[in-house]
C-alpha cells in the first residue's frame, strides 16, 4: 500500500466500531484527510491522545479505498488539553475547527492550515481573550478564502471612508448612497476594532470596550455565516 506523511491538525473525530475512530484532519500538504485510526479508543493505544481535536501531529497514513489508515502519529502541538481546560477557549476552538472544515476543500490550503495552527496555539497559551482570537481568525480565514471584508472604503463603490453602515451581503461597510434601509451602523471604535482584528493589531483590539467587542462579534458571526452559506453550530455555545 502507498503511504504518505504530513503535518496535520485534528478538526473532529467520530467513533467507528468498538475501538476505532474516523479522524478528520487539515494537513499542511495533502489538504483535508479523513482517515481511520485503529484501536485509539483502547487505553493501551500508543497514539490515541495525539489524535484528539485541536492537536497537531506528524502523521503517517497509507491510502485506502475510501478512507486512509493512520499508522503513526507523533505530537507536534499538544494544544487540546490546555484548550479543553477553559470553556471559552474550548468553544472558540470548536468554532475554528468547524470553520476550517467548511471553508477548505480536499485540496486544502497551506495558509488556512498555518492560520488555524497559530490560532489554536494562541488559545492554548491564553495570549488574548478567546472571543477576540476567534473573531480575528474568522476574518482572516474568510480573507484567505477570497472574502476579505472592507471596514473603511465602500465595498460597492470604493468611495473613500470611513463609512458606518455594514452590510454582510455587500462585502463590508458601504456609503449612505448604496446602503439599504435599516442596515446597522457601527461606531468608530467598533470599526477600528474590526480592522485591528483583521490586521492583527492586538494592542488596538484589546483596548476596545466590551460594547464594541460584542458588536464586532455579532458582525463577524453574520459575515462568516453569510459567506459560508450555512450556520456554524458551535457558535451557539459561545458567550458573545
Amino acid at each position: 500500500m502507498p503511504t504518505y506523511r504530513d503535518e496535520a491538525v485534528v478538526l473532529r473525530t467520530h467513533k467507528l466500531g468498538e475501538a476505532d475512530r474516523i479522524v478528520t484532519m487539515l494537513s499542511r500538504q495533502h489538504g483535508k484527510i479523513r482517515a481511520v485510526a485503529k484501536g485509539v479508543r483502547r487505553t493501551a493505544s500508543k497514539f490515541g491522545a495525539r489524535l484528539e481535536p485541536f492537536m497537531v501531529a506528524d502523521v503517517q497514513c497509507y491510502i485506502g479505498r475510501s478512507l486512509d489508515i493512520v499508522t503513526q502519529a507523533e505530537s507536534l502541538g499538544s494544544y487540546g488539553a490546555d484548550i479543553a481546560d477553559d470553556y471559552p477557549s474550548y468553544t472558540a476552538a470548536s468554532v475554528m475547527a468547524e470553520t476550517a472544515d467548511k471553508i477548505t476543500d480536499d485540496d486544502g490550503s497551506l495558509q488556512q492550515y498555518l492560520l488555524l495552527v497559530g490560532a489554536l496555539r494562541s488559545l492554548s497559551r491564553r495570549e488574548h481573550p478567546p472571543t477576540l482570537t476567534l473573531d480575528s481568525y474568522l476574518l482572516r480565514a474568510l480573507s484567505i478564502a477570497g472574502w476579505a471584508p472592507s471596514f473603511t472604503d465602500c465595498a460597492v463603490t470604493s468611495a473613500p471612508g470611513p463609512h458606518s453602515v455594514f452590510v454582510a451581503q455587500m462585502g463590508g461597510v458601504v456609503s449612505d448612497e448604496v446602503a439599504p434601509p435599516g442596515a446597522p451602523r457601527l461606531d468608530l471604535e467598533t470599526l477600528g476594532l474590526l480592522g485591528a482584528l483583521l490586521e492583527g493589531r492586538w494592542d488596538v483590539a484589546e483596548a476596545a470596550g466590551e460594547r464594541s467587542r460584542a458588536q464586532a462579534s455579532g458582525i463577524v458571526a453574520a459575515y462568516a455565516q453569510f459567506h459560508l452559506e450555512r450556520s456554524l453550530r458551535s457558535l451557539q455555545h459561545m458567550d458573545r
